[in-house]
């Protein structure tokens, strides 16, 4: 019985390997090759996503200047800057 296994095993080595070897390289290479369009794919979504997020934080980074300016000036000089941008609306409508 073990004899029997061992010739199977054999045979299995001797005819089959190098049959799936030459005939399922192309599978192989196909599949493999897949894989790598995937990875591609991957690569590329993620470097968008990274830009995205890149401007993204740089607008928040912006606003969140704007409101430390905001915060630490006491509202003092933005209340003026508001007044200074309102005064050229107001006269330009008398004119009307």
């Amino acid at each position: 019985m073990m004899r029997d296994l061992v010739q199977l095993f054999a045979i299995f080595c001797v005819l089959f390997l190098p049959v799936m070897l030459i005939f399922g390289r192309p599978f192989i290479r196909q599949w493999f090759e897949l894989k790598h369009k995937r990875l591609d794919a991957d690569a590329r979504l993620a470097a968008e996503k990274a830009a995205q997020y890149a401007t993204s934080n740089a607008e928040l980074e912006q606003r969140v200047r704007v409101l430390e300016q905001i915060v630490t000036d006491g509202g003092m000089q933005t209340a003026a800057q508001i007044e200074a941008l309102r005064a050229p609306r107001l006269s330009g409508q008398e004119k009307h």
